[in-house]
């Protein structure tokens, strides 16, 4: 009861569970709102503890991708699904065609895309049992990798944030402690590194770690070490949660801002660091750029035409931080109070004209 008490209070219109033990498919997909278009989001291929905190994660994702689209003004709500295990014990061809099938039961409701864990070889196998999704590399119309636009959405961000926060109109001398270089952070490392910014890096991969050393020369630390970095911005680009009440207090950064979903541990945990005269740029707003990148697609795909609607985050994070002062209220419930301000105008019936 606990668990449908939490899906009722955050107004979620479907979550299905997928169990198909001849594959060894356990999955979830999770669709929170559907008013602005069909619940859209990656496919996350993790080994998850338990199934409650799979759960858990794909129902703050889900919800999480129904702002991210709203604030970007993007035909999509907000869904999101996890396949629940070690992607390189577990994964199949067998497997993602399963689930592929899965996602058909849900009529197109859901449009699924990729995530953590799934490879763009995965996309074209899910593809060939569905046509509910997108952003698959190789085929007409795509896309391609969304990691590049999230990064170049990040950096349009970070570049907002060093003009309204820290009065600085270039990135050259400014510090980044970024946690994780893989896809996305490590193309954020080339662009920052570019525009002669100071940059210590971590990560669990040491193929991502040797990879920048290779080009970049960064400094580096271990997993753990990354939060007492001095720095003038921290970017999160792993997994979520890393802004908890065991971080909160060794962070030594002026900014958080990067592309990891789901920042704060809890919503207390975006006041706590706020206390401590840290400014935290809402996560879902600067990390659209993936998802931005692809629902061109919807259009027909033009990569000019989705970077200049990537670098439209920049001014929303503007339009944030404006409102947030003018309104006294931080920018994170800024964010949402702009996210929910789209939803609610797109239920109200249009007005026939006379």
């Amino acid at each position: 009861m606990e668990g449908i008490e939490k899906l009722n209070k955050n107004n979620f219109e479907k979550v299905v569970f997928c169990n198909d033990k001849k594959v060894g498919l356990k999955a979830i997909i999770a669709v929170h709102d559907t008013t602005l278009g069909p619940g859209t989001g990656g496919v996350r291929f993790y080994p998850y503890s338990n199934e409650e905190d799979a759960l858990e994660d794909v129902l703050r994702l889900s919800r999480g991708m129904t702002y991210k689209s709203a604030i970007s003004h993007l035909p999509f709500g907000g869904g999101k699904s996890v396949i629940i295990g070690d992607p390189v014990q577990l994964k199949t061809e067998e497997l993602l065609e399963r689930f592929g099938e899965f996602i058909n039961t849900l009529q197109g409701s859901y449009i699924c895309a990729k995530d953590v864990g799934i490879g763009s070889q995965d996309l074209r196998v899910i593809s060939r049992k569905t046509k509910h999704i997108l952003g698959v590399e190789g085929t007409k119309n795509s896309s391609g990798d969304p990691s590049p636009a999230t990064a170049f959405g990040v950096l349009q961000a970070i570049r907002a944030l060093a003009k309204e926060v820290l009065g600085k109109l270039h990135l050259d001398g400014l510090s980044f402690a970024i946690q994780g270089v893989g896809s996305v952070g490590y193309d954020l490392v080339q662009s920052l590194h570019a525009e002669g910014a100071k940059l210590t890096i971590c990560d669990v991969n040491k193929h991502a770690i040797n990879r920048c050393l290779e080009k970049f020369s960064p400094k580096v630390v271990s997993s753990e070490a990354i939060y007492d970095v001095k720095c003038d911005f921290f970017v999160p680009c792993a997994l979520g949660a890393v802004i908890n009440s065991q971080t909160i207090p060794r962070f030594k950064c002026k900014v958080i801002a990067g592309a990891a979903n789901n920042q704060l541990a809890t919503p207390q945990d975006g006041y706590e660091i706020t206390k401590r005269g840290i400014f935290y740029a809402p996560d879902y707003v600067i990390n659209a750029g993936g998802i931005i990148n692809i629902a061109e697609e919807v259009r027909g795909y033009s990569k000019s035409r989705a970077y200049d609607r990537v670098a439209h985050i920049y001014q929303t994070m503007i339009e944030i931080i404006h409102r947030s002062g003018k309104e006294k209220e931080l920018p994170f419930i800024i964010a949402d109070r702009m996210a929910e301000e789209i939803i609610e105008k797109a239920k109200k019936p249009k007005q026939k004209l006379a």
